[in-house]
């Protein structure tokens, strides 16, 4: 399965911050978001930082599963399979 990220989450990655990085991730029968989320974020601390606030994801980087925001069709338990694609990217907030 294929995990990327994209924008200015790719600075926790070793990226540039404006480029796309992406990730060819083993994946098992008990695979799940959460699980391939966390094994990414081991190897890559400052991601671990940015997207962990107390054991669940923070708010300032979505994330999505195969191009649906996690929440509609997918939750960090979902399981996964090859040839899923996990997504993580700048939140959009929009201001007054």
């Amino acid at each position: 399965m294929v995990v990327e990220v994209v924008g200015w989450p790719t600075r926790f990655i070793g990226g540039d911050g404006a480029t796309r990085r992406v990730f060819d991730e083993p994946v098992s029968p008990s695979s799940t978001v959460r699980s391939v989320l966390k094994a990414l974020s081991v190897r890559f601390p400052e991601l671990d930082a940015a997207l962990w606030h107390a054991g669940t994801l923070g708010e300032h980087i979505e994330v999505l599963v195969n191009d649906a925001v996690l929440g509609v069709e997918h939750d960090l338990d979902s399981p996964l399979k090859a040839g899923d694609r996990v997504t993580l990217l700048a939140q959009f907030m929009g201001g007054a």
